[in-house]
């Protein structure tokens, strides 16, 4: 990798290698071709490095970093960040998977729009789906993006799902995410935000977000919530009162999609 790409692309990985070779190759098939893929193996003990190695054999766009120490979801991500040479700063999980077109259209949305920070709509999938993004047929299980969110807004829930968001980073300059063991994504959003400016939304589904398995820890809701209560509190520095109702249609929320 030479000249800056456009877009870099930040992915935490851990014990990932069942699903991390459809993640990497849903990114491998975007119709935009330049961006930088960095993804952390985040002390990893299944073959995730060995399968993040041998893509960037084949692919100079993909850069490996591997921490021996665990660094958790916030510090992986961060450190991919801190590397970050493109534009546009976009996410995604070792999980996850975007459609092809995705960085094409939110390129041009930004555009458009204007806007420093842009999100859009994903489709849910089982967690055992084994088929690629490019071949996904839509199974209606939408996720729709609002048009645009505003920091008010997003203190009644997080709306930005982070597989799809996309920040620019030459407008707000380098962003971290706060050191939180959950939610560390719904922070940075409201950071963001707070300093000013609308979020953009796309109607269109860019991507295609893993249900949680039995047991893991995206599924714990009670321990979301608790989490949740955390960031409004210590982070943003709500009143217990304001804090009760944001926690409260987030948690409405997060019943009636399955996810917070």
């Amino acid at each position: 990798m030479s000249s800056s790409p456009l877009v870099s692309v930040i992915m935490p990985v851990h014990d990932a290698a069942a699903t991390l070779g459809q993640a990497l190759r849903s990114v491998q098939a975007q119709t935009h071709t330049d961006w930088e893929l960095l993804a952390v193996d985040d002390a990893s003990t299944d073959d995730s490095w060995d399968i993040l190695t041998a893509a960037a054999s084949e692919d100079d766009r993909i850069g490996p970093i591997r921490s021996d120490e665990p660094l958790g979801a916030a510090g992986a991500r961060n450190r991919a960040i801190e590397q970050a040479r493109g534009s546009w700063v976009a996410f995604l999980d070792s999980d996850d998977m975007w459609l092809p077109s995705k960085l094409t259209d939110q390129l041009a949305f930004g555009a458009e729009t204007g806007a420093a920070l842009t999100f859009g709509s994903y489709y849910k999938v089982e967690a055992e789906y084994d088929g690629e993004a490019a071949a996904f047929v839509p199974n209606g299980r939408l996720i729709e993006a609002l048009p645009a969110v505003t920091y008010r807004t997003m203190l009644q829930a997080n709306f930005i799902g982070c597989l799809t968001a996309m920040y620019n980073r030459d407008r707000l300059g380098t962003r971290l995410m706060p050191d939180l063991r959950k939610r560390q994504d719904y922070a940075l959003w409201l950071s963001i935000l707070r300093d000013g400016g609308t979020a953009r939304g796309m109607t269109e589904p860019l991507a295609l977000y893993r249900a949680a398995r039995p047991g893991s820890l995206s599924e714990n809701k009670v321990e979301l919530v608790r989490h949740n209560w955390h960031l409004y509190r210590k982070v943003e520095g709500l009143s217990a009162v304001r804090s009760a109702m944001s926690l409260t249609t987030a948690t409405i929320r997060s019943v009636r999609n399955g996810r917070v």
